[in-house]
């Protein structure tokens, strides 16, 4: 059983910065592609940030620029910098594999962007 728990999440004023991290059961170097994803309310879930071997990143127009994904090998941690946040990035954020598989899912971390 995969687990994935992700930490960091809270309340943030618009502008300011969240740093989330998602902590994993297996070695992350045994996946090719991890990736961020977030779900606002009343919307579908969504990929924002993904990261290959060989750090080749992607990010969703959205938070290009302000958002910066990262894996941490000797913590075995995938991280997501954010950076100049909006209400708009109000969501419940989660880690998982590219693409996604359904039991890895965890419980996500809530970020909550007042203006």
């Amino acid at each position: 059983q995969v687990q994935l728990v992700e930490s960091g999440g809270g309340l943030v004023q618009a502008g300011g910065s969240a740093r989330l991290s998602c902590a994993a059961s297996i070695s992350i170097r045994s996946i090719t592609t991890w990736g961020w994803y977030r779900q606002a309310p009343g919307k579908q879930r969504e990929l924002v940030a993904a990261i290959t071997v060989g750090d080749y990143t992607n990010y969703a127009g959205s938070v290009e620029g302000r958002f910066t994904i990262s894996t941490d090998n000797a913590k075995n941690t995938i991280s997501l910098q954010m950076n100049n946040l909006k209400p708009e990035d109000t969501a419940v954020y989660y880690c998982n594999v590219y693409p996604p598989l359904t039991n890895y899912w965890g419980q996500g971390t809530q970020v909550t962007v007042s203006s």
